[in-house]
């Protein structure tokens, strides 16, 4: 039943890698900040409100919240400054 409710909205099913229990450790954390961050703090109206409000979390999230593990930089910031830097290192 939770594969089929998952499937017809859409939602792939992933597993993390056998023995990396690192991997599972990133997805937890990305839950509770979730959690933490966006779900635990606003009302929804209904699912359609609950997506619209996710997809400006993660906008937020990305491209105008500074993180400490980024010297306060955004992860968008970081991104473009990488792919900015010249392909070719000139002599």
């Amino acid at each position: 039943a939770f594969i089929k409710a998952c499937r017809q909205h859409g939602i792939g099913q992933k597993f993390t890698r056998i023995n990396r229990p690192q991997t599972n450790g990133k997805a937890e954390r990305v839950i509770r900040t979730l959690m933490d961050m966006w779900h635990s703090k606003i009302h929804f109206k209904d699912c359609a409100d609950r997506r619209i409000q996710l997809f400006r979390f993660i906008n937020f999230y990305n491209t105008v919240k500074p993180h400490k593990s980024l010297n306060n930089a955004t992860p968008y910031e970081i991104l473009t400054a990488y792919f900015n830097q010249p392909i070719c290192k000139q002599h």
